[in-house]
């Protein structure tokens, strides 16, 4: 399995060249092109439980679909329901890394994803408590909205992070969750609330842009366009937030 990124930063796509009869295991809804002699088939992989909880509590779909070259090979294109980046994260033996909710897209098939408990940092932390973890040896897509930065911690290393914004980390890498502020009034005058604390050694993959303050954006502004009121401050706000 050979990955290629192309069409970044804004709107990635990985191309997946397969081997004879190699596999690959991708997520639902992923798929953007492909040979056509590039067997398909969908299920539920590891059995209905633990689908249910990589469904339920990971993020990710219930069905995942393995792609099965043929005996020429073949390849398969996948990308992101957002715009941003595509990376590829190299999983080696012993070397977990945990993936956020929504960013994992593909991998080897001897890269098992499976969701965790990631313990209550991940639950205050807007991640629901549950985060992806993969393990084994091969390549594995992310994506991310907006671009990814990739942080290399020394040991000891430690760097501050908005929720919103992680994508990946090593296992050998610490986090800790915190407020920002001092206070509940600090918090509502600033706008932040947690942050993350990464310690090395490892990596990091952040994303430049917010999905969560994305969707709270477009939630203000489709309650903004649909109230019927009629003030004069809703029909200025709908008119910024509604135009055609």
């Amino acid at each position: 399995m050979e990955v290629t990124v192309r069409q970044g930063p804004a709107f990635g796509v990985a191309r997946i060249m397969m081997s004879p009869s190699e596999k690959v295991r991708a997520e639902a809804g992923a798929l953007m092109a492909t040979t056509p002699t590039v067997q398909v088939e969908a299920k539920a992989e590891g059995g209905v439980m633990k689908s249910l909880k990589r469904a339920a509590l990971g993020g990710e779909s219930f069905f995942l679909t393995t792609y099965t070259a043929p005996p020429e090979g073949g390849w398969i294109d996948v990308a992101a329901r957002l715009p941003g980046d595509t990376h590829v994260i190299n999983v080696e033996h012993g070397k977990p890394w945990f993936v956020q909710k929504g960013s994992w897209l593909a991998s080897d098939i001897d890269v098992s994803v499976d969701a965790k408990w990631g313990g209550f940092k991940n639950m205050f932390g807007s991640e629901g408590g549950f985060i992806l973890r993969a393990e084994g040896y091969g390549p594995m897509v992310v994506a991310a909205y907006g671009a990814i930065e990739a942080w290399d911690l020394a040991p000891g290393q430690t760097i501050t992070l908005d929720t919103g914004h992680m994508v990946a980390y090593e296992e050998s890498v610490t986090m800790n969750l915190r407020k920002v502020t001092g206070g509940l009034v600090q918090t509502f005058k600033s706008g932040e609330g947690l942050v993350f604390d990464f310690t090395g050694p490892g990596q990091v993959l952040v994303q430049t842009r917010n999905p969560n303050e994305f969707l709270s954006f477009i939630g203000a502004a489709i309650g903004t366009g649909n109230s019927g009121g009629g003030s004069p401050i809703g029909d200025i706000a709908g008119g910024l937030f509604g135009r055609d």
